[in-house]
């Protein structure tokens, strides 16, 4: 019961510090919290929780504050993320609902993120490499031009005009374009992108000479559109969000050029479970040294089981994490029925 009863003073001592930002007493929380013990126990509990480095004496301030590890334990110990208010949920659906397109999606994502949890919200763009073909559209535009439009699960569009070697308007150009579209998605709709281009070398061999030109340019560029290389991009919010906290004395600058380096949180979000669960990290917890006096709550997206990405927050560590965990996960839960619908 003891190692139950410190943990009800680690609680309370995290949950104090967090809504006052000051160092926690024996005495406020006994006047705060129902503990059931004596102040003497109390005061022994926070020198065993002291004694195991889960929380410390700022200065020589009687009260105490929780550490890096103190927040994970008590981050460790929550039974549950408690959930959003129902109307919390409906204000997100409505928000993120009336999304346009990918860009408007990602930017609305970001946005109400940083304004439901008063941090720096990241989104990463769905990434092309684990994305999936949903379906490959031909569009003539004229007698020579043709729109070839390559469509994946997360809602991402890539569009090229090319030109067609043969006469689209010719008598059978349209039928023509309908088989080459029927023989290109047999073979790409449902791979991922890694993937997906492994059959459409064979595409022309299925028609005419006479036709395989355009069928071969076809193929060609949607190859072209799966193997080109792209830059992975995240886009933030709310950093202003950090200055108004007051959290980082002196140590501000370094968290700020952190957020500018986009590589180190694509490193980050990359790492982030694949499941329904909300990573933590806290504090030394994060690689980057510049991070070292912030925490980061992330959680992937996706539809059904194909999670592309990641989004979270930074902020202190001194971060309702009860809160912000579940902000993180409603928001990651929206978006992907966005996607997937």
């Amino acid at each position: 019961m003891s190692d139950d009863r410190r943990m009800d003073v680690l609680r309370a001592i995290v949950q104090d510090f967090v809504r006052t930002s000051e160092p926690v007493g024996s005495r406020a929380l006994l006047e705060r919290h129902n503990l059931g013990v004596s102040a003497a126990t109390v005061r022994n509990d926070m020198a065993a929780l002291e004694d195991e480095g889960l929380i410390t004496a700022p200065h020589t301030s009687a009260g105490r504050i929780p550490t890096d590890l103190g927040y994970r334990r008590f981050v460790d110990r929550l039974a549950a993320i408690k959930p959003l208010r129902s109307s919390e949920r409906a204000a997100i659906a409505e928000f993120l609902n009336g999304a346009v397109d990918l860009d408007d999606v990602v930017d609305r994502t970001v946005r109400l993120l940083a304004s439901l949890t008063h941090q720096v919200a990241v989104v990463q763009y769905p990434s092309l490499t684990r994305s999936q073909v949903r379906h490959v559209e031909l569009v003539p535009l004229g007698q020579s031009r043709l729109m070839v439009v390559l469509i994946l699960n997360t809602g991402r569009v890539e569009q090229r005009v090319i030109e067609s070697p043969t006469d689209l308007e010719r008598t059978g150009g349209e039928q023509l374009l309908s088989r080459i579209r029927t023989a290109v998605n047999a073979v790409v709709v449902g791979r991922p992108v890694a993937d997906a281009a492994v059959g459409l070398g064979a595409v022309p061999d299925q028609f005419e000479p006479h036709e395989r030109d355009l069928a071969r340019t076809v193929a060609a560029t949607i190859d072209d559109a799966l193997v080109e290389e792209r830059e992975e991009r995240v886009v933030l919010a709310g950093t202003a969000n950090l200055v108004r906290s007051g959290e980082f004395q002196g140590g501000i600058g370094e968290v700020l050029d952190a957020l500018e380096q986009h590589v180190v949180l694509l490193k980050l979000l990359n790492t982030v479970g694949h499941d329904d669960a909300v990573a933590v990290r806290i504090g030394h917890e994060n690689s980057y040294a510049g991070l070292h006096a912030a925490s980061m709550v992330a959680s992937a997206y996706g539809t059904g089981s194909d999670l592309v990405a990641g989004l979270g927050v930074i902020g202190p560590t001194r971060m309702d994490y009860p809160s912000t965990m579940a902000a993180v996960r409603a928001v990651a839960t929206y978006l992907s029925q966005v996607l997937g619908d």
